[in-house]
């Protein structure tokens, strides 16, 4: 079995990002200005890494974000499977005080175990790890070892819950800041474990 190194980030900074505006799936927002010193940050601290592929989601920020390795020749494939949460009617809000509060009411509901639980016009955890456990196979049974994956927050929570073989009710405890850093390392019983948790180092400097 070819062991898998995948490396995971979060896309860039977009200015939803920046207004704290509610993104989700159905906002296909492209990176900022920061977003893109956060990008060619990543590429100067990993360009000599050979990665073998990329997968990014089916929004643009995804892409953008890892852009650069693919200018170079990477091999490359959008992964709609991968995109982010459905956030529903609350998709291109700002995230005001009512609406903080009924965000942690969810949140609170998923830790619970009520995995079903959605926003309105949403999608629930167990919704996104179904489509995105199709990704991930995708990603196992594809070409290559050193995998570069770009992703969204929350999306990227329940990836790793799912490939870490942890709780869905703690994907809360995989934090995430734009552009981080998830190195999953495949070991010889084809289970992974982390080697880098929510890196930034490579962002100092990037503003």
């Amino acid at each position: 079995m070819n062991r898998k190194k995948i490396y995971l980030v979060r896309h860039g900074q977009t200015d939803f990002n920046l207004r704290g505006v509610v993104q989700g799936s159905g906002i296909d927002a492209p990176i900022n200005s920061t977003g893109e010193a956060q990008a060619e940050a990543f590429y100067q601290a990993y360009k000599d890494v050979s990665f073998d592929h990329i997968y990014y989601t089916g929004l643009i920020r995804t892409k953008q974000s890892i852009q650069r390795f693919l200018d170079i020749g990477t091999p490359g494939k959008s992964l709609p499977e991968l995109n982010e949460i459905s956030w529903g009617t609350y998709e291109g809000t700002p995230m005001t005080p009512e609406e903080g509060e009924y965000y942690r009411h969810m949140i609170n509901q998923w830790q619970l175990g009520n995995l079903d639980y959605a926003i309105a016009g949403g999608e629930s955890p167990n919704l996104v790890a179904e489509r995105l456990g199709r990704g991930i196979e995708t990603i196992l049974s594809g070409p290559g070892e050193t995998i570069l994956v770009c992703m969204h927050g929350r999306a990227m929570r329940i990836f790793l819950s799912l490939i870490l073989g942890t709780d869905l009710r703690n994907m809360d405890n995989y934090e995430h800041q734009n552009l981080c850093l998830y190195l999953l390392e495949q070991n010889e019983e084809g289970k992974f474990n982390l080697s880098k948790n929510n890196e930034v180092a490579h962002l100092r400097g990037s503003g």
